[in-house]
C-alpha cells in the first residue's frame, strides 16, 4: 500500500472564514512536534509525499519551519496550502525550505472573506512570494488556484480584476472568456509558477440531499491525519465523520488494515461507497462518468 501523498492537519487553525468553506466544527487544535515526528516514522513505508492541509492554514504557525525540518530530516517532501493572506509574514526561506516541492496559494479566497485587507496589499503578499520563487528558489512550484468557476460567471468581476493584476505582473495576456468557454484547468505563467482552475464544489456532509456510488481515491491515492490524530479516509473529512482511528491509540498499520478501511478499499474498488458521507459527496463523482445518482 502506497499513498501518493498524506494530508496532514498541522494545525487546523485558518484564521479566515471563507463561504466556500463549511464552518469548522472541532475544538482548535495544533499538532504537537514531538507527536508529529512520531506519526511521520509511522508514515514512511506509505508514501514519501505531506500536504500540511487539511482545514487549516499551516502558515499560521509561527514555529512552521520546525515541522519543515522534521519531514526534511525524515526524507519527505512537501505541499503547503494556504490562503495567502500569512505570506507576508512568512520568510521566503520558510516557504521555500527544501523540504517544499509546491506551495498552493488558494486566490479566490480574498473575496470571499471580509477583512480589513485591500486586494493590492493581499496580491503585494503573493507576487512577493512569486518574486522570490524565480530569483532565488529554483526547486518548488507555485500554483495559484482559481477554483470558482462556474456556469453563472459570478466571480467573473473578480477574475477580471484579479487577471489584470496577473497580466501586468507576469506580462502575459489571460482570456478569461477562453478559460471560460474552454473549461481550461492551468496555465504556464513563469518558470514552475502555474495557475489553476477548478469549480466550486459541494463539501461532502450528512446533511447533503446529493447521494451517488462512485469509485473514489479516498484510501487509495491519499489519506488524511487531522491535528488531533484521527486517520481519515480523505482530504475533505475535516470533522474526522469517517473516524478511521486515532494514532494516539492505534498504530497506522492497524487502522488502514482494518475491516472499516478493508471494506471501502473494495467498496470503491466496485464503484460502490458504503459510508453514508461518502455517497453525500458529490466531489468523488468527478472522478468517474459512470457514477450512479439516486437523487
Amino acid at each position: 500500500m502506497h499513498f501518493h501523498r498524506v494530508h496532514i492537519e498541522v494545525t487546523n487553525i485558518c484564521g479566515l472564514s471563507c463561504s466556500f468553506c463549511p464552518p469548522k466544527l472541532q475544538p482548535t487544535k495544533t499538532m504537537s512536534l514531538p507527536f508529529f515526528e512520531k506519526v511521520l516514522l509511522q508514515l514512511r513505508p506509505y508514501t514519501k509525499a505531506l500536504a500540511f492541509h487539511v482545514m487549516g492554514d499551516p502558515l499560521t504557525l509561527s514555529n512552521l519551519l520546525a515541522y519543515l525540518e522534521l519531514a526534511d530530516k525524515h526524507g519527505f517532501e512537501v505541499e503547503l496550502t494556504t490562503s495567502g493572506y500569512y505570506l507576508g509574514k512568512t520568510p521566503a526561506e520558510v516557504l521555500f525550505h527544501k523540504a517544499v516541492r509546491q506551495l498552493n496559494i488558494s486566490l479566490n479566497s480574498y473575496n470571499k472573506n471580509s477583512l480589513n485587507l485591500s486586494f493590492e496589499q493581499y496580491m503585494e503578499g503573493v507576487l512577493r512570494a512569486c518574486t522570490a520563487k524565480l530569483q532565488n528558489f529554483p526547486k518548488p512550484f507555485i500554483n495559484l488556484r482559481v477554483w470558482n468557476l462556474d456556469a453563472t460567471f459570478s466571480e467573473a468581476r473578480f477574475n477580471k480584476t484579479l487577471f489584470e493584476k496577473l497580466e501586468n505582473f507576469f506580462e502575459l495576456k489571460l482570456d478569461l472568456e477562453a478559460i471560460y468557454a474552454n473549461k481550461t484547468k492551468s496555465l504556464r505563467l513563469a518558470s514552475k509558477i502555474l495557475l489553476n482552475f477548478e469549480a466550486y464544489f459541494e463539501w461532502p456532509s450528512l446533511g447533503n440531499s446529493h447521494e451517488s456510488d462512485s469509485s473514489c481515491y479516498g484510501l487509495k491515492s491519499h489519506i488524511g491525519i487531522l491535528a488531533d490524530g484521527t486517520v481519515v479516509p480523505c482530504c475533505l473529512d475535516g470533522e474526522g465523520v469517517i473516524n478511521l482511528g486515532n494514532l494516539n491509540e492505534r498504530p497506522l498499520n492497524d487502522i488502514l488494515h482494518s475491516k472499516r478501511s478493508q471494506a471501502m478499499r473494495e467498496g470503491f474498488s466496485k464503484g460502490k461507497a458504503v459510508e453514508e458521507l461518502c455517497r453525500k459527496c458529490s466531489y468523488k463523482d468527478r472522478f468517474s462518468e459512470n457514477s450512479i445518482a439516486h437523487r
